[in-house]
């Protein structure tokens, strides 16, 4: 992961320092870390102003911008500006603060910054930098270098397709296949793509999994939702005043067994339907890797002395965003012929509750997860198909308010594009968000500057000479005090 890697090169714990960081790993810790490590560390207003120029970086650098997103962003980053000025001194402002003033002009007249910005230039002269082996004939080296890489891929087109070469390298988070390629005669949990790596491990499934698991399957495979619906509308007609909460709960219950009866009696076109009406096989493999949806996932033990964290997840529920950590990753399978197979993550989920297990900032959009409280329901699998990879940062303070409380931030998947058909997509490693997320930027003076003193301070008024009134017309009343702030303290 991205967080990882800046903490484990540029980070020295003995002396509280960060050297040695690059402009990507700026990009990641000005966007993605400073609003949660300052938090706690700075007064309310600083941070604010520190948090809305963090989320307007952002959403300029996200892959879908729209034309209004960024008139929008054009419009706020003075106003942050300006609340930055009013915090900092004067000497910390030169032309690069400046700078922010014309980037979303800029993305919206040159569209998305990941065709214009400077990483790949910077990642392939750190690639003609290594390839230096002779320190007094630097530019030799680097052109002799080239002509080898570049002659040696020429070669490798036309060498046989079971031949390893760079240009058909196995991607980081390959998942074994492409979707497009499935039988479309299966069930979708069985024919989703999805690999396993490292050793796999065998074990029995108690009553209460097996029957957890044979019920979930159930009621999220999307061929068996006509069922479903047929078993609700029987339980409306026994139960006409029964609300949905005792609907879902015992369609959890005694829909297997009903759907069992079901196939018994009455046939189902969908042989693999039918199939799922037997329980699965107690017999489970048992992984600690699976690639699936973009993402590496371990499971909890796995991810134990690790530098990176890749056991958090998150998967949209009926209102609900619950978040947990995978403890295990097994594979169940279906008799029949062929025997299908589909994997699960078993998880220790949170509670789901808004302001109880869950807080999100009503500004910031900053998703925060209670760690203390768990889920109170036994319900610890999901389809493996389901699942979204997010990883938990821990805030940098020990109040009891927040010692128990995470943020939950969402990973970006490799290789995946959600893009209408007749689209290419730049496959593009650097860090950032899928779509923007605007805020709104309040405009508010600082309790230190006392409105009323200002106003009635006869050395505070408003240039005459040199404003022209209809140039600030387009200001509000306290956006142009704010304004006349700044060219007093100038």
């Amino acid at each position: 992961m991205v967080m990882s890697r800046i903490w484990g090169d540029v980070l020295m714990i003995k002396k509280a320092k960060l050297f040695g960081m690059k402009i990507h790993d700026c990009h990641v810790f000005m966007q993605r870390l400073l609003p949660i490590a300052l938090r706690e560390m700075l007064p309310k207003n600083v941070w604010e102003a520190i948090t809305e120029l963090s989320c307007f970086f952002k959403n300029l650098t996200a892959h879908v911008i729209k034309v209004n997103d960024m008139a929008h962003l054009e419009e706020e980053i003075p106003i942050i500006l300006c609340k930055l000025e009013m915090i900092f001194p004067p000497g910390f402002f030169d032309s690069m603060e400046h700078l922010p003033i014309h980037l979303p002009y800029e993305a919206r007249v040159a569209g998305p910054v990941q065709y214009r910005w400077m990483y790949p230039f910077e990642r392939y002269l750190g690639h003609l930098k290594k390839s230096v082996k002779n320190k007094a004939r630097v530019e030799g080296s680097i052109c002799n270098a080239y002509l080898v890489e570049e002659s040696s891929n020429f070669c490798s087109y036309y060498f046989e397709p079971q031949v390893y070469t760079r240009h058909r390298k196995v991607p980081r988070n390959d998942d074994g296949g492409d979707t497009n390629d499935a039988d479309k005669s299966n069930l979708m949990i069985f024919s989703y793509n999805g690999r396993y790596s490292g050793l796999a491990r065998s074990r029995w499934l108690d009553e209460k999994e097996h029957a957890s698991i044979h019920s979930y399957i159930l009621l999220n495979c999307p061929q068996v939702t006509p069922y479903v619906e047929l078993y609700k509308e029987h339980l409306q007609d026994l139960q006409p005043d029964a609300n949905n909460a005792t609907i879902e709960s015992d369609m959890e219950k005694h829909f297997p067994k009903w759907f069992s009866n079901f196939s018994q009696h009455n046939a189902i076109e969908n042989q693999c339907v039918a199939n799922l009406a037997l329980k699965p096989s107690r017999m489970v493999m048992s992984f600690n890797v699976y690639f699936v949806n973009g993402y590496r996932f371990h499971t909890t033990t796995h991810s134990g002395d690790r530098s990176t964290s890749n056991n958090a997840v998150c998967v949209f529920g009926e209102g609900f965003k619950y978040y947990g950590v995978i403890n295990e990753i097994i594979e169940v399978s279906y008799s029949g012929f062929p025997i299908q197979k589909t994997v699960l993550f078993k998880c220790k989920w949170y509670d789901p509750t808004p302001n109880v297990g869950i807080r999100i900032h009503d500004r910031y959009n900053i998703v925060e997860v209670n760690t203390k409280r768990m889920f109170n329901k036994y319900e610890p699998f999901i389809l493996a198909l389901q699942a979204t990879q997010v990883y938990f940062v821990p805030y940098p303070s020990m109040r009891r308010d927040k010692v128990d409380w995470v943020v939950a931030c969402t990973v970006k998947p490799r290789g995946v594009f959600n893009i209408p058909e007749n689209k290419v997509a730049s496959n593009d490693d650097a860090f950032q968000e899928d779509e923007a997320q605007l805020i709104e930027v309040e405009v508010s003076l600082e309790d230190d500057i006392p409105l009323n003193n200002l106003v009635n301070d006869p050395y505070f008024e408003l240039p005459k000479e040199e404003t022209d009134e209809d140039e600030l017309s387009f200001l509000n009343p306290r956006m142009r005090l704010n304004l006349a702030i700044i060219q007093m303290m100038i």
